[in-house]
This record gives C-alpha cells, structure tokens and sequence, in this order.
C-alpha cells in the first residue's frame, strides 16, 4: 500500500532572475529519484479514473508501475501505445484538469504528478532509444492539411497501419502551433523536432510552403493526386480583436503574429533579420495560455508587462503554473478590468490603453460569470505595445476554395462523431472544427480520425 504521507515532489525551476531574460526551458524535469518517488505515491486504482480524464486514454496506472520498477522503456511503450507526442503533452498539456483532477489522492491531498511523470520516461526514451522503422505499406494513400498536433498525431497512427501519408504544411517549418505558438521556454523546439523527425523515420512525408486552397485544392489532392482520403487539420490561426478604438494602431499585435515572430522567426534573438518591438510597458489582453506566453516573451524582450482580464483569478483560463510562473517573472495582472480604447501619440503610435473596471454578475453561455462594466471606473495604464489574446478562429481558405464542405457561424468545420464531414472522403479535427483548444485534444481528434480513416477505406474497398 502506498504510504499516504509522501507529499508529491515539486517540479524543479530555472532560477527565476535567469529567466526573466532567457528562452531556456524554466521547468527542469524530474530526477530518477524524483520519478521513483512521485510514481510510489500512485494507488493503482482498479477502475483508473485518470484514465477517464486522458483525452487519448493513455494506460495511466501502468506505465507508472513500470517506473516503480524502473522499466523506463516499457513505460514509454505503454504512452507511446496511446499517444504519439509524449514529450511534448507531457509539457504543455492541462493534466490538473484532465487526468490528474480524476487522481483519487486529490480528493484529500494533491494528486499524484502524472504529467511530470509522462515526461521523465519521455525525455529518458529520446535520449537513449533507437529509430522507428516503416511499417509495411498496406497501399494507400491519405493526405493530411496541417503539421500541428492534431495532423501529427493522425498522421503516425496510420503510419503505424501501413498507410502512404503526405502531411501538407503552409509554413517553412513543421509543428504548427507548437512551433510558432508555444515559447522555447515553455516547449524546447528541439523536443517538437525529435518528435516529427520520428514521424518521418516512421514513413510520413511532410511537405512545407504547401497551402492547401492555393497551391492544391482539397479536390485536386484526392482527383489528381490519388488521395483516397483527406484529414482537415489546418488549426485555427486568425486571430480574433475587440473592434475597440485604436486596435490598428501601431504597437499593437495580434498573439498569433508576436508569437510568430518571436518562436518561429527567433525575433527576440540579435543576429535575426525578422524585426520585433522592443517594448518598455505592454499590456496584453487576455487570461488564456497564449496571453501568458504572450506577456513571459514581452518581459523577455526587457518590458514591464500588464496583463488585463475581465474576469478573476478564479475563472482565469490559463494553466495555473503558466500564470504562477508570469507572477514570479514579475508581470503584473490587472483582474476585473476591460479595454475600452487604445490611445496614441502624434505619431500614430500606441501610448495607452483605456481600461475600464468589471464585476461579475449571473454565468453567460460558457457557465463562467459575466463581467459587466462599472460606470465611471475608466482608467489610463500607459503602454507602447499591445498584444490581443483573446483568441482565435478558423482560417477560411480551406472552406472558400472547398465545394460541400459544411461550416458552422463561427467558421469551424462541422463533422459527426468520427470526425466526417458533409464531404464524401474529407475528414477534420483539434482547432479547424472546435476553435482554439488545446493540444491533447488536437491529439485526441487526430487519434479519432485515424481511425475513422481507416474503417472508411476499408469499406470502401469492401463495396
């Protein structure tokens, strides 16, 4: 029986004045002793409710019992069975809401660190395991829009099956989000490249600067090009505004093109040729993960950072490690407060941002308490850049240039349970049909789709 009083062991962090200027990963990763003594603390419960929570349903319970014994290899193996980029959900993905909210040690203590163990195995098995091989080809071809996630995922699981995959990549670089979206210190790039690299070693083609809508048409992929089905997995990269006074001013962003320029272009580095502000006050508006890597990347460009959200602490979206690291990095959150305006000098540059105060009154559509505005409570945070997090949409090309392929008003691919959609053959999933969410469930729906894929052509072949 697992002695109930070990507490769970606290992740080990950069050093908090060196990362306030450096892009170097801030959370360290366990020890083996760490790894052996967190995984000792698992009950092994017989009905597995974090399992329940996993949106890939990775055997939990298993692999840990594996690090108890310390099978590192076949610890990986039985994650690797049900996910196909361990390091990097072991890293960003929310496990307190997930998995470990289902740990029956959290009901009276802290849950056992599920996520922080995913990722010891993971990093050990990069480090010391051998190539993937191809798996016989069973002779078919399917193409997959989007190097995220999602297309990633769906892409090494039929792989695995046999399957002639082509994944089609608009930009430079494969990864998708987590590549230009997730900072360097929050997600090493040579993690995300190590994991498509293993792709490719497994049979998957990655073509870059292919934009599907432009260069091919989904019709074209599968009349011309032989593709016998198509998985839509293009992400949600426009980014939404407040249509508020002074968003096209200069100095304000956009998190998606701060971001860009900063992880994918390197920006932030001296020798880039990619330009990016250099700001001394920034606020960014917004409470969700992306407003945090927004804010962490302005504070190491050598800014004070703002970050203005309409609601509190309580509702706040982001991962609360995310948020507890921008606080010890020194950001300052401004909660219950709202953008009215965004001001500028004589020169049509951003010099601040008019706020107004909230309170919360009875739950919206979302089930979150509404803010509502308080009459008189404007004020003035002075500021030279902005940055709009607060969220992002489906980009339309692929459902402009697509005949038959039903879309919902907020632009999302509509698709049935197994990811179909209203287009014979096209398949689509994570944030092109849900909106921005997160990685493990792009992962999940990738997952799905595979399998969907599969039975689709095998019945086909069947008629």
């Amino acid at each position: 029986m697992p002695d109930m009083s070990v507490k769970r062991n606290a992740m080990p962090l950069l050093n908090i004045e060196k990362r306030k200027t450096t892009y170097e990963e801030v959370a360290l990763g366990y020890s083996e002793q760490d790894a052996l003594s967190e995984a000792s603390r698992c009950l092994n419960c017989k009905n597995m409710p974090c399992v329940k929570g996993c949106p890939v349903n990775i055997r939990i319970p298993d692999f840990i019992s594996e690090i108890k014994n310390k099978n590192y290899e076949k610890a990986y193996d039985i994650i690797a069975d049900a996910s196909l980029l361990p390091a990097v959900c072991a890293r960003v993905c929310p496990q307190e809401s997930q998995c470990e909210s289902k740990c029956v040690r959290s009901i009276k203590s802290e849950s056992v660190a599920i996520g922080r163990l995913e990722r010891f195995v993971s990093d050990l098995h990069i480090k010391n395991a051998e190539s993937p091989s191809p798996a016989p080809s069973n002779g078919h071809k399917v193409a997959v829009i989007g190097s995220g996630p999602s297309g990633l995922t769906c892409a090494g699981a039929l792989a695995k099956k046999g399957y002639k995959v082509t994944v089609f990549e608009a930009l430079h670089t494969a990864g998708g989000v987590l590549v230009y979206g997730i900072p360097e210190f929050r997600l090493p790039k040579e993690i995300v490249n190590k994991e498509i690299d293993n792709l490719k070693k497994m049979g998957v083609e990655i073509r870059t600067n292919v934009i599907i809508g432009k260069t091919f048409t989904i019709d074209e992929l599968m009349s011309e090009h032989g593709y016998e089905a198509v998985y839509v997995a293009s992400g949600a990269g426009l980014p939404n505004f407040m249509n508020i006074e002074g968003e096209n001013l200069n100095g304000v962003y956009s998190a998606n093109e701060f971001l860009t320029r900063i992880n994918l272009m390197k920006a932030y580095m001296p020798e880039s040729s990619t330009p990016i502000m250099r700001p001394n006050k920034t606020v960014v508006v917004g409470g969700g993960n992306v407003a945090m890597d927004a804010a962490r990347c302005a504070k190491r460009l050598g800014s004070e950072v703002y970050v203005v959200y309409r609601r509190t602490e309580k509702e706040l979206p982001a991962r609360r490690e995310e948020a507890e690291h921008a606080v010890e990095e020194g950001i300052i959150f401004n909660y219950l407060t709202s953008p009215v305006k965004i001001t500028s000098n004589e020169n049509g540059y951003v010099n601040g941002v008019v706020c107004q105060k909230m309170e919360l009154s009875q739950p919206d559509e979302s089930g979150r308490a509404r803010p509502v505005p308080i009459e008189g409570s404007e004020f003035t945070i002075e500021a030279d850049c902005v940055i709009m997090a607060i969220g992002t949409s489906p980009n339309p090309l692929i459902r402009s240039t697509t005949p038959g392929l039903e879309t919902n008003k907020k632009g999302g691919i509509i698709t049935d349970e197994r990811t179909a959609t209203s287009k014979d053959g096209v398949f689509a999933g994570g944030d092109a049909v849900t909106g921005s969410a997160t990685v493990i469930l792009a992962m999940g729906a990738g997952k799905e789709a595979a399998y969907a894929i599969d039975k689709y052509i095998a019945e086909k072949q069947g008629e």
